[in-house]
């Protein structure tokens, strides 16, 4: 799904202009902060109550997601009618366009972001991949096709992706994966629960939002459209990093989930220790690749005309910073299973503060990309602090004891992965 991502990235990126790229980033950034917020309000508090549970209760559930899931999306339909009606006096292009077709855009995904968490909480993996397929593939083909023809606007790139959202929903409907029958047997009980757990749960996906969005923000309007797509393309290549973080996060949720619930407290601790040192492990290992071939990384998505700007370097420091992301991520996710999830939303109200200072100092006094996106190491770190020490008085461990359980585990998994492509290969051939 990243390798189509990148794929669709690069062909836009060429087709066109840099000040267009920088809308539609711009755009894009908009639309994936309240698509965080709905499914930062539903994902982990539906998974949580959904995963393990007896098959009634399970209906219960999905029946009462489905009715919050309604009741946001149509509260976020209510307030785009009034400022669309705004929007003709505003002068951001990107913000003209958002208000435009952001109601079109929440209709549209409201079936297959529902099929993604259901497939999520039943483990069903398979779906998930196809699920993102469908969506990503079509996408990716429209764009092409219409950069083959030379058609490729804002306008049109943000139908298309409209559509492939539509196909995805239309076909995961037909194929009964959203559970919409189940919407009879909701409860107010069980909607209470997902909402409760749910407003304070949000902070976590914002969190792993928050820095590109504030980022976003400022460096749009302060430093222009322009500096926006250089931004983005240095900080592109880590949804690579992302989406690794997404699917062990999809897996080690509901496995998080049902340890608690059976009362596996030393067991939850060790699948969240051994999700963070591998993931640490390796991402350390592709930051270090990445800081090597920054410049050719950047012309094949880019092209040349993005080299020689400040492009290479942001990529080189996304990816430094990336190896902390699976601490935070994971810490974060743990406190949410253990019924903590207002430290959560307290942490990303301090972080949020912290990268606020820091964008304005950027673009106030420094007027540099650079100054920005060094800025949020400090929110960061200060957001693991906030998580561990809760974390530490719920289960005594020690910080490193997670980096060399997943070095060990890593170990392991390449001695596995050896033994299955050379060993029993040389075996079956004698």
């Amino acid at each position: 799904m990243a390798t189509f991502g990148m794929v669709t990235m690069a062909i836009l990126y060429r087709a066109m202009s840099v000040n267009d790229i920088g809308v539609y980033v711009f755009f894009m950034t908009i639309w994936g902060l309240i698509d965080t917020l709905r499914s930062g309000f539903l994902t982990n508090a539906f998974i949580k109550f959904y995963s393990g549970t007896e098959q009634n209760r399970a209906e219960v559930v999905a029946g009462s997601a489905w009715v919050l899931s309604l009741c946001i999306t149509a509260v976020l339909i209510l307030i785009n009618i009034p400022t669309y009606l705004l929007s003709s006096h505003l002068q951001n292009e990107g913000m003209i366009l958002f208000l435009k077709y952001f109601s079109l855009i929440s209709i549209s995904t409201l079936p297959s972001f529902m099929a993604n968490i259901i497939v999520q909480g039943d483990k069903r993996f398979d779906r998930l991949l196809w699920l993102r397929l469908i969506n990503q593939v079509l996408f990716t083909g429209i764009v092409i096709a219409m950069t083959m023809m030379k058609i490729s606007t804002l306008t049109n790139v943000i139908l298309a992706y409209i559509f492939s959202n539509m196909v995805a929903s239309l076909a995961v409907m037909f194929m009964g994966w959203t559970m919409i029958g189940s919407i009879v047997k909701w409860s107010r009980e069980a909607f209470l629960e997902l909402f409760h757990f749910g407003k304070y749960s949000v902070g976590t996906n914002v969190g792993s939002n928050l820095f590109k969005v504030t980022d976003t923000f400022f460096i749009n309007f302060f430093l222009g459209p322009a500096a926006l797509a250089v931004y983005n393309l240095g900080g592109r290549l880590i949804q690579i990093i992302e989406m690794l973080l997404l699917s062990f996060a999809a897996s080690g949720l509901p496995s998080l989930s049902v340890y608690y619930n059976h009362g596996q407290k030393a067991e939850m601790m060790h699948v969240m220790k051994k999700l963070v040192g591998m993931l640490s492990i390796v991402i350390f290992g592709i930051a270090i690749l990445s800081i090597i071939f920054a410049e050719p990384l950047i012309h094949l998505i880019g092209g040349e005309r993005y080299v020689h700007t400040e492009a290479p370097n942001l990529f080189r420091i996304f990816m430094s910073m990336a190896v902390l992301y699976p601490t935070d991520r994971f810490f974060a996710l743990t406190l949410e299973v253990i019924h903590k999830p207002k430290i959560n939303f307290y942490k990303i109200l301090i972080m949020l503060l912290a990268n606020l200072a820091g964008d304005y100092i950027g673009v106030t006094i420094f007027k540099s990309i650079y100054s920005i996106v060094i800025a949020n190491i400090f929110p960061l770190l200060m957001a693991i602090v906030i998580t561990y020490i809760p974390l530490n008085k719920y289960s005594k461990f020690k910080f490193w004891e997670m980096y060399i359980i997943g070095y060990k585990e890593v170990i392991i998994f390449i001695k596995q992965i050896y033994s299955t492509l050379f060993i029993k290969s040389k075996v079956e051939n004698n």
